[in-house]
């Protein structure tokens, strides 16, 4: 296997798959294997920002199609919410990964930081929240704010990416009201539209490194399959436990990125 003609040594490759798997069985939990799959393509040898942004999508889209029928299987989520939420998300994360070719992500990273932090504590001090299904909207006012989650946060993932399943299921917990698990359930489906979107974009314009991606893509597949199967027998609580440590990580990742980026 070679990067923009240069062979690929085996321990650099290693690193990275282990590093997929990894980002599949959190991508299944709570979403957010961006996290850890991103980071280790950026630090690949040969490969720019962009074909490390557009060759994480491929990766991701094994995992989350695999976690998707999974919980499908399984949990049998509200296909009339997931749905709209997903076929807007698709459409945002298009327009996403077209800004990902214009603008530099820094410039929005002190927002998504603020918003991280505004989730992370609203999680740890409600803990009853998203323990049970409580609806908050019925008729044309749930799938109206379903749909916009699905466009804004679609948006954000064609264009930064890493913490997208988390924001998705925070945004149903507390926009919607469903539970933990029911929210990861549909964030898998949503996710995997808004990984397809980038990837329409990304793959004509040839920034995707197809065999790297593949590969990636079955250790994805893998780490996506067991951390769905964990995540429904363990139930919301294991999901809320799992979020709350992702996202301080994502917190602390994101900080940190802005602080070395600006010296």
């Amino acid at each position: 296997m070679s990067v923009n003609g240069e062979p690929v040594s085996f321990w650099p490759l290693a690193l990275l798959l282990l590093a997929a798997l990894g980002a599949g069985w959190i991508d299944a939990v709570v979403g957010g294997g961006g996290l850890i799959q991103l980071p280790a393509l950026l630090l690949f040898p040969g490969i720019t920002p962009v074909q490390a942004l557009a060759t994480n999508k491929l990766g991701s889209i094994f995992g989350t199609t695999t976690s998707a029928i999974t919980y499908y299987r399984r949990t049998s989520p509200d296909l009339k919410t997931a749905i709209p939420m997903a076929l807007t998300a698709l459409i945002g994360a298009f327009g996403g990964a077209a800004l990902a070719t214009l603008l530099p992500s820094e410039a929005i990273k002190p927002i998504i930081i603020a918003a991280l932090i505004a989730v992370l504590l609203f999680t740890i001090f409600k803990p009853k929240a998203g323990e049970l299904s409580r609806l908050r909207y019925t008729g044309h006012q749930h799938y109206l704010r379903a749909i916009l989650i699905g466009l804004i946060i679609g948006g954000y993932d064609g264009m930064v990416g890493p913490g997208t399943g988390s924001f998705l299921i925070i945004a149903m917990v507390t926009v919607l009201g469903y539970n933990f698990l029911q929210s990861s359930a549909k964030a898998k489906i949503v996710n995997l539209c808004t990984n397809l979107g980038a990837l329409l974009l990304f793959v004509p314009t040839g920034h995707v490194l197809v065999g790297l991606g593949v590969a990636m893509g079955v250790m994805n597949m893998i780490g996506g399959y067991l951390g769905a199967r964990m995540a429904i027998s363990k139930g919301s609580a294991f999901i809320r436990i799992v979020f709350v440590v992702v996202v301080s990580a994502l917190i602390v990742k994101l900080g940190a990125d802005m602080i070395f980026a600006g010296q």
